[in-house]
């Protein structure tokens, strides 16, 4: 009997409980809170798309990219891997989007993290991933090569490999590696498809993407 009280415990815990975000929660609080006031004036119909993750997410304008689509942006700049996991039954698992794109990693390897690092914290999300969405597939979106952060680069790449072979691990986990696609002849980031900062997208940047993805957004 103690054990069966036991089990049903552990049943009952929230699964964000079992996550810590990258800083005090109260930190995305107020980004949150936007996001499930959105949800209440505008409830969305399970089995679409969400697309998750830091600025590179949430300065995407995917009707403009996918006018023919209602897919979901819950992107919140600023943030990492880790805190798509904890805030992920509001962001995501309430909305049961048959495909989730996902695209964090790059804060974290700007904040000091190792790559070692992220891949954990990426795993980490995986485990988030299927436990509450079992039957979802997700397209996991590579840490871009930018211009304000080459510097990064070498750790970069290790952070995507690492990814990648987690990814691959997961019959419903797809990695898109956009590296080919951002790199001039020189090998060195595009500076015609970045804002300003050098850092994030341009319209031409998100075409690019757009391009890339579009086969993977298909039922």
């Amino acid at each position: 009997m103690k054990l069966l009280f036991a089990f049903s415990f552990l049943v009952l815990v929230p699964t964000s409980n079992l996550f810590a975000a990258s800083d005090d929660s109260a930190k995305w609080q107020a980004k949150i809170d936007r996001f499930l006031a959105a949800d209440k004036e505008h409830p969305t119909q399970f089995g679409g798309v969400v697309f998750l993750g830091s600025s590179s997410i949430r300065m995407w304008e995917l009707k403009k990219s996918f006018p023919d689509e209602k897919y979901l942006n819950r992107g919140f700049g600023g943030s990492e891997i880790c805190d798509s996991t904890h805030y992920f039954m509001e962001l995501v698992a309430k909305h049961k989007p048959r495909l989730v794109i996902f695209y964090a990693g790059d804060n974290d390897i700007a904040h000091g993290k190792s790559a070692k690092q992220v891949r954990g914290d990426f795993r980490d999300f995986a485990k988030r991933f299927t436990m509450d969405l079992p039957d979802a597939q997700m397209v996991y979106i590579a840490i871009k090569p930018s211009v304000a952060r080459w510097h990064l680069a070498d750790e970069i790449r290790d952070a995507n490999a690492r990814i990648a072979a987690e990814c691959q691990r997961h019959s419903k986990f797809t990695f898109l590696d956009v590296w080919p696609i951002m790199l001039g002849e020189d090998g060195n980031p595009r500076g015609d498809i970045f804002l300003k900062d050098g850092l994030h997208m341009n319209e031409a940047g998100y075409k690019l993407w757009s391009d890339l993805l579009t086969p993977h957004l298909a039922e």
